[in-house]
């Protein structure tokens, strides 16, 4: 495995701060975000009663894709999670696509969840609702997080750990004071629904559970990541498939005629009434900056580990001398998401986000078998194992498929600019490098 310990150098720049508890953290900040309270109302109102089911069949499908990711994530210990899985199997070039795809991806989601951020603090205050109003919050959140970011994995970490406290509980308690609510008629989906547009269903839902791969970029400074990466990817997807089966089955049960934007805010509304609204949208905000932190702390690992292999230029890769983060492609990073955070909407980005990661989610499952063939033979014993062989690879790698098939038209182009885009760097960078030879 050459090509990893070639990485390993460069991974010595970085300090391994993550432990266990903080991999969990990344993985359930990276996932719950802004889908649980953006989902439940557009949910119920496509698939009724359904809806909870929904949730649970497309849980168990994503877990074959986290299953896949977490025997990929047990071959590598060195930073840039999906790039390297890409690369080691079909080339620096797939490899390069396959990480802008996610790193785009993740630069919408940012995008779209603190655009609903807005949403939710708009009970709050109206002025959010000002255009003006809201592209300052979007400056002032962005800035603050790059340089929590800069200063440290260990403080933007830190910062995550009180963020999932203050949006975990909440959430906990929404659904022990909503279960009482729960019929046992409510319980049964009842008839299957006709839902209008499948395609966007599809993608909102799978948007839900996306992000879970960010926590496999930090790999280069996480402890132990051949244990710590599978165990905190699976047992995390599993319980947020839960807490959002639970959250959208109390929901149909309990609001009529919500919110569909801020859906949650009725749900709160209606168990604990104005302080349950309050508490519900305060939970919004500490859920979406858990996110946002997250999205921080993991996507200017992808275009620093981008940089490393010679895909971008050097700039991306230069550390920050006192402390040892990558602090140019944390500023890129931000100064991307504020331009799409201020000139797109919610269910545009979210549903781009979906669709772009999905392929990219593909390409990865796709080259598992190449990392298992390049793979030392103690490596390959130490390595998480699949049962039934490729069975579960096979529909994790239809999951992708069915996503991309349903997707909007306005997600493909989405998809083709930011594709074009990423071709149009690398050629670039080749031709930078060329003339320096």
């Amino acid at each position: 495995m050459s090509d990893e310990r070639s990485t390993q150098g460069n991974d010595a720049k970085l300090k391994r701060d993550i432990g266990m508890l903080a991999a969990i953290f990344l993985v359930f900040n990276g996932v719950i975000g802004a889908g649980i309270f953006g989902l439940p109302g557009k949910l119920a109102e496509q698939a009724g009663m359904f809806s909870p089911w929904l949730i649970l069949i497309f849980g168990a499908l994503i877990l074959t894709v986290v299953w896949s990711f977490a025997s990929m994530a047990s071959y590598f210990n060195n930073t840039g999670g999906p790039v390297a899985y890409a690369s080691r199997a079909f080339g620096p070039l797939v490899g390069f696509q396959t990480g802008w795809l996610l790193y785009f991806g993740r630069i919408a989601s940012i995008a779209a969840n603190l655009n609903l951020l807005f949403t939710y603090a708009e009970y709050f205050w109206d002025g959010m609702a000002n255009e003006t109003t809201k592209a300052i919050m979007f400056c002032f959140i962005i800035g603050a997080l790059a340089i929590i970011n800069i200063m440290g994995i260990k403080r933007a970490v830190q910062a995550i750990n009180i963020i999932t406290f203050l949006k975990a509980i909440p959430i906990i308690g929404l659904i022990l004071i909503g279960l009482p609510h729960v019929s046992p008629a409510g319980l049964l989906p009842g008839d299957f629904p006709v839902v209008d547009d499948v395609g966007a269903l599809v993608l909102l839902i799978l948007y839900a559970f996306v992000g879970f791969e960010g926590a496999l970029v930090t790999a280069g400074e996480t402890k132990d990541p051949k244990k710590t990466l599978p165990v905190a990817l699976f047992s995390t997807v599993i319980i947020i498939s839960i807490v959002y089966f639970l959250i959208q089955l109390i929901y149909v049960n309990t609001v009529i005629g919500g919110n569909n934007d801020a859906p949650l805010i009725a749900l709160g509304q209606f168990v604990l009434g104005t302080t349950g609204a309050v508490i519900i949208t305060l939970t919004a905000i500490f859920s979406i900056m858990g996110n946002a932190t997250s999205i921080m702390i993991a996507v200017p690992r992808m275009t620093f580990a981008m940089a490393e292999d010679g895909s971008l230029p050097g700039w991306f890769s230069q550390v920050h001398e006192k402390y040892k983060t990558p602090m140019n492609s944390i500023l890129f990073l931000s100064f991307i998401a504020i331009i799409l955070g201020l000139t797109g909407t919610f269910v545009y980005l979210a549903t781009a986000s979906a669709l772009s990661r999905m392929v990219a989610y593909g390409v990865c499952i796709a080259s598992l078998p190449a990392i298992k063939r390049k793979a030392d033979l103690q490596t390959r014993d130490e390595a998480t194992n699949l049962p039934g062989g490729n069975i579960i690879p096979i529909i994790a790698i239809l999951v992708c498929i069915l996503a991309a098939v349903l997707s909007p038209l306005i997600s493909w182009l989405y998809f083709c600019g930011f594709f074009a885009l990423g071709s149009f760097l690398y050629f670039i960078n080749y031709l930078l490098k060329r003339k320096a030879a």
